[in-house]
C-alpha cells in the first residue's frame, strides 16, 4: 500500500491499467481516481497492489480509495490475464475496505464499468450489494433539426471559477462524486491536456450564471475513433423549470459537430428518468452500464 506513487510505481500502474483498458474497451480507471493516483491523492487516499510472484513481481492487479463527500469511492483493476484468478477480486476490495475501516468507516460505492458476473460475486463476497447504475448513452452527429435557442459564451479561467463551482455544488447537492467541488478539483481539471474554455459553454440570464455544459474531446485509444462527451451539465436551482437543460445539451453537441466529430456520449443515472427522458428525445440510446456496489464500513476496533 502506498499513499503516494512514486514515478516508477505510477509507469508501472500505467501499464496495468492501459492492458485492462485495452482488453475491456474503455478506460479501467476512473478520471477521478487517475487524478488522485497521480497527483499524490486527497485525504484519505490510499492504493493497493497485487504482484505475480512468479514473474518478477509484476503487477497484476490494483485496488484505489478515497474519501468523497458523505461516501468513500472505491475502484479496482486486475490485468486481463488474471482476470480468473480465484479471490483475486475480494482481495484487492477488501484491502481497500480494510483501509477504510481504519480510517473510521463509513458508506462505500465501488464504481465496476461494464460488471460481469464475477463482480457481483466479489460484491457480495466482501459484504457489498448492488447499488447505482450508470447509463453510458450516444447519439451521432450532427443533431438534425433542432438548434438551441439560449446563447452561451465560452468559460473564462481565472474569472468563473467561483460562480461555477457555486452553481454545480448547488445542482449537485447530496451527488457523491459532483456535489462537492473544490477550487483545487476545477484547476485539476483545467491542468488537464483535454481542456478546451471553448467547450466549456456557459448560459447567463438575469446577470448571473444559470446554466453551462461541459464538453470534453480526448483521444483514446480504446475508442474506435474519437467521440466528444457532454462531461457534465446542470441548471441552477433558481433557474430550473426553464428548458434550459435541453437548450444546453443542444449547445454542447453544436459545439461538438462543430469540431468534426460523428459521435457524442455522457452519463446518467438510471434512477434520473426525467434526464433520461430528455437525451432519448434528443437521440441518445443506452451503451452500456456501470454499476455502483454499495455498503456500510465499520470502523475498525481501536488498538489496545
Amino acid at each position: 500500500m502506498k499513499r503516494r506513487m512514486g514515478e516508477e510505481d505510477i509507469a508501472a500502474l500505467s501499464a496495468l491499467i492501459e492492458a485492462a483498458s485495452a482488453e475491456a474497451g474503455h478506460r479501467a480507471l476512473g478520471e477521478h481516481k487517475w487524478l488522485d493516483l497521480v497527483q499524490g491523492g486527497r485525504e484519505g487516499f490510499a492504493g493497493f497492489v497485487a504482484t505475480d510472484t512468479s514473474h518478477r513481481h509484476r503487477l497484476i492487479g490494483y485496488s484505489q480509495v478515497s474519501r468523497g463527500p458523505g461516501s468513500w469511492a472505491v475502484e479496482y483493476v486486475v490485468h486481463p490475464s488474471f482476470k480468473k484468478e480465484p479471490g483475486l477480486r475480494s482481495d484487492l476490495v477488501s484491502a481497500a475496505l480494510a483501509e477504510i475501516a481504519a480510517q473510521g468507516g463509513g458508506h462505500v460505492h465501488l464504481w465496476v464499468p461494464k460488471p460481469e458476473e464475477a463482480d457481483d460475486l466479489m460484491a457480495a463476497a466482501v459484504g457489498l450489494r448492488r447499488g447505482r447504475d450508470l447509463f453510458q448513452m450516444r447519439r451521432r452527429l450532427p443533431v438534425e433539426g433542432a438548434r438551441s435557442t439560449v446563447a452561451t459564451r465560452a468559460f473564462r479561467p481565472g474569472e468563473d471559477e467561483k460562480a461555477w463551482l457555486e452553481v454545480n455544488n448547488r445542482a449537485f447537492k447530496g451527488h457523491p462524486e459532483q456535489g462537492s467541488w473544490t477550487l483545487q478539483d476545477l484547476k485539476e481539471r483545467e491542468a488537464q491536456p483535454w481542456f478546451d474554455p471553448a467547450g466549456f459553454l456557459l448560459a447567463e440570464q438575469e446577470g448571473v450564471l444559470a446554466a453551462f455544459c461541459w464538453t470534453k474531446v480526448q483521444d483514446d485509444e480504446h475508442e474506435p475513433g474519437e467521440i466528444g462527451e457532454i462531461y457534465v451539465i446542470a441548471v441552477s436551482p433558481d433557474f430550473q423549470g426553464r428548458g434550459l437543460g435541453r437548450e444546453l445539451v443542444l449547445a454542447g453537441l453544436e459545439h461538438l459537430a462543430a469540431a468534426g466529430l460523428e459521435k457524442a456520449m455522457l452519463y446518467v443515472d438510471r434512477d434520473n428518468t426525467e434526464a433520461r427522458r430528455l437525451y432519448e428525445k434528443l437521440g441518445f440510446v443506452d451503451d452500456h452500464v456501470d454499476r455502483a456496489y454499495v455498503g456500510d464500513v465499520a470502523p475498525a476496533p481501536a488498538a489496545r
